[in-house]
């Protein structure tokens, strides 16, 4: 069954329309990486800085944060999703959210007023900070009745929302699926990565020589997914677990490079037809290792490749969706065939492996057809995708 990815929304710390983002993830901006201590220690974040759309108090069981930043990508999309609901019925659309936060933060504030009034905010639901919750708001927003859930694997979460969606509809229980992902910022997720040691001390570098840690982001990222015929396809899927340790991947990327052959045999292609991998190099000394070994091992330093977490951060929960995003962008919206550079301002690590890291301004000197993504999460829950023009 050929399914397609028919319209996309999103927005980040980088920007919060497709052309926009498009266009500064090309330059290489990383301006919407800025300084806060707003969620515990001062570090650098991807924080969205645009205007998001207000919850309507009929809502307000689901008033956060996170469910205005899918509102916002919602909106990118609206059109496409009343065309399908109106072929479909409202019964054959379902919603497969990815997310590692949801409304946590209006938890961490009504704590907050707690522990000063002594009483819990009036407007403060424990449903806000469900992980089901953004599925849930979108399905009562839409007015629609088809299945609608979410899955929380760290940051793996909005891609495993894919393989998810796709057997939705391969089981005839969907004809369209809402897919992607949400996370916000938080102090849960700023803290708990500032206790692994895990945040970096300035801009994140990935794959570079100095790199020591991440910047944490939030976006949003939805997809409609379909049998109707659009302008980019879901072709393969891959997905493993290395079940490692904790948090630490395992330094053979043996299983990553399970995921990402799985990945190719599903979309029938082989190694050298991909075009473009965006990386999930989240710019720790340990996963950028693995990653670049297991690139190397499947495709040499042959493809092009990059990490975007340099300019947007790293998204956890959303980051899956968030970049398979801008593998859509680049094969929809790129007419120069320009592709996403590795931005880490800092000097190559010559101990990785070798990769073909894109540089600022290179063109694939062709069309861009097939792109892949990879996405990694706590556990060693691994996730590769790939997708392509029609």
């Amino acid at each position: 069954m050929k399914l397609y990815l028919n319209d996309l929304g999103l927005l980040c710390a980088t920007g919060s329309s497709k052309s926009d983002l498009l266009k500064r993830l090309l330059m290489g901006d990383r301006s919407g990486l800025v300084l806060s201590d707003t969620f515990g220690p001062t570090t650098i974040v991807g924080q969205i800085t645009s205007e998001l759309p207000l919850i309507d108090t009929q809502y307000s069981l689901y008033q956060c944060r996170n469910n205005q930043l899918l509102l916002a990508a919602l909106s990118q999309i609206k059109a496409t999703v009343d065309k399908m609901t109106a072929k479909f019925g409202i019964d054959r659309i379902g919603i497969v959210l990815g997310t590692s936060t949801s409304g946590v933060r209006n938890t961490e504030l009504a704590l907050d007023y707690l522990s000063k009034h002594g009483k819990l905010p009036e407007q403060f639901h424990y449903k806000q900070q469900q992980m089901g919750a953004g599925a849930d708001f979108l399905s009562a927003y839409l007015g629609l009745t088809g299945p609608a859930y979410t899955i929380s694997t760290a940051c793996s979460s909005s891609g495993k929302a894919f393989a998810s969606a796709r057997r939705l509809i391969e089981l005839n229980l969907c004809d369209a699926v809402i897919v992607g992902g949400a996370d916000s910022l938080c102090s849960l997720t700023i803290n708990g990565f500032s206790a692994l040691e895990s945040l970096s001390t300035g801009y994140c570098k990935p794959f570079g020589l100095h790199r020591n840690g991440i910047n944490i982001g939030e976006a949003a990222s939805l997809f409609v997914l379909s049998i109707d015929p659009g302008p980019v396809q879901l072709l393969g899927i891959g997905s493993s677990s290395d079940a490692y340790h904790f948090s630490a991947p395992d330094p053979s990327g043996n299983s990553v490079v399970k995921a990402m052959q799985q990945a190719l045999t599903d979309a029938s292609k082989k190694a050298h037809e991909v075009d473009y991998l965006n990386l999930h190099g989240t710019a720790t000394l340990l996963n950028d290792a693995m990653e670049s070994k297991a690139v190397n091992q499947l495709f040499s330093d042959k493809v092009a490749a990059s990490s975007s977490k340099g300019m947007t951060g790293h998204t956890l929960g959303a980051a899956a969706a968030l970049e398979l995003g801008f593998c859509w962008m680049l094969l929809t919206e790129n007419p120069h065939n320009t592709l996403i550079p590795n931005i880490n301002d800092d000097e190559a690590d010559n101990s990785l492996a070798p990769l073909n890291l894109v540089k600022m301004g290179q063109n694939l000197g062709r069309s861009i057809n097939v792109c892949q993504s990879n996405s990694f999460a706590f556990g060693g829950n691994n996730l590769s995708i790939v997708i392509a023009r029609t």
